[in-house]
């Protein structure tokens, strides 16, 4: 089981990672709108690794069974690595790369608000918005909100991946 969860959980931290690291290098001049596209999509592709995992542990180590229990844990652990890696990735790109990232966001918000709002609706928002977003002054913050994000969606992923690929042993 270790051996399928470090190999499957590598790979969804190299694509999660490839991914996140592409967006926000090789597409310097993305807007953000793009941006959170991209994200989901990263997050998505790496833990597709969740699925395969599970299934490469059914069907090459495991004689063609897996409980739902450990597929669930196999999924949970993938996520977990995939999760910690983006995490780790995002702590980096706030700190290091754009630290201007959450005042590029919250600007980006408001420019999206201001033709949608009255005057009053704006201000409300506006400072819902700022008061929401201090948290993400902390960089730790900001890799720990992306790693339960990501581990969150891997929850929902491991629950319906380890329903579809379980299969009980056979009572002879």
């Amino acid at each position: 089981m270790k051996k399928a969860i470090l190999r499957f959980g590598g790979y969804a931290a190299l694509v999660g990672g490839l991914i996140f690291a592409g967006s926000h290098f090789l597409l310097k001049d993305i807007d953000l709108g793009t941006l959170e596209i991209l994200g989901w999509i990263s997050i998505l592709t790496s833990l597709s690794f969740v699925f395969f995992g599970i299934k490469h542990f059914r069907d090459h180590l495991n004689d063609g069974k897996v409980t739902f229990g450990n597929a669930l844990l196999i999924g949970l652990a993938i996520s977990a690595i995939a999760g910690l890696a983006i995490g780790i990735l995002d702590i980096v790109y706030v700190t290091v790369i754009n630290p201007d990232f959450a005042n590029d966001y919250i600007q980006h918000t408001l420019d999206g608000l201001k033709d949608t709002l009255t005057a009053e609706e704006f201000e409300a928002k506006k400072a819902q918005l700022l008061e929401e977003m201090k948290a993400f002054d902390n960089p730790t913050f900001a890799g720990i909100f992306m790693f339960g994000l990501i581990f969150g969606t891997g929850i929902i992923i491991s629950l319906i991946s380890s329903l579809i690929l379980q299969r009980k042993p056979t009572l002879n």
